[in-house]
């Protein structure tokens, strides 16, 4: 007689944000965890509601939100604004485990990736974009640190 162990793999995404005043940028990993890409950039006001709906269709085991600091490693002024919206997503959702990552010069990196993917200036003025991409390379910088 065999013994079989039966296994249930629950696969789950990392979810990455590039907060901001008035817009959030959103990245995903795949379910595998290897690919980081970009998913959205969502009104900052309607983040929860956002999330509310996305969560009911996708399994997310952590949430990585950015940390801007200054050159010196001290807190950037919009830190002020990014620790209410870590309170209030611990709260919403306080089975998903938050990892804050460095955000410095994710802006700048996100702008010249447009400006070596060709996109024209139009595009590049995009800022949605640009929050979008950024939430990706802190995504990307999270999963290549691991």
């Amino acid at each position: 007689m065999h013994n079989f162990i039966n296994y249930v793999i629950i696969l789950a995404r990392i979810l990455a944000f590039d907060f901001g005043e008035k817009r959030t940028g959103i990245a995903i990993t795949d379910e595998l965890q290897i690919i980081a890409s970009g998913l959205t950039t969502v009104d900052t006001k309607k983040i929860f509601s956002f999330l509310n709906d996305y969560l009911k269709n996708e399994n997310v085991e952590l949430f990585l939100v950015g940390e801007p600091k200054q050159l010196n490693n001290s807190e950037s002024e919009s830190e002020q604004f990014i620790k209410p919206f870590i309170e209030k997503l611990k709260s919403t959702f306080p089975k998903i485990p938050i990892k804050r990552v460095d955000e410095r010069f994710t802006s700048k990196m996100a702008f010249q990736s447009m400006i070596d993917s060709g996109l024209k200036k139009k595009q590049r003025q995009n800022k949605s974009l640009i929050d979008e991409i950024s939430a990706t390379i802190i995504l990307q910088s999270y999963l290549y640190h691991q």
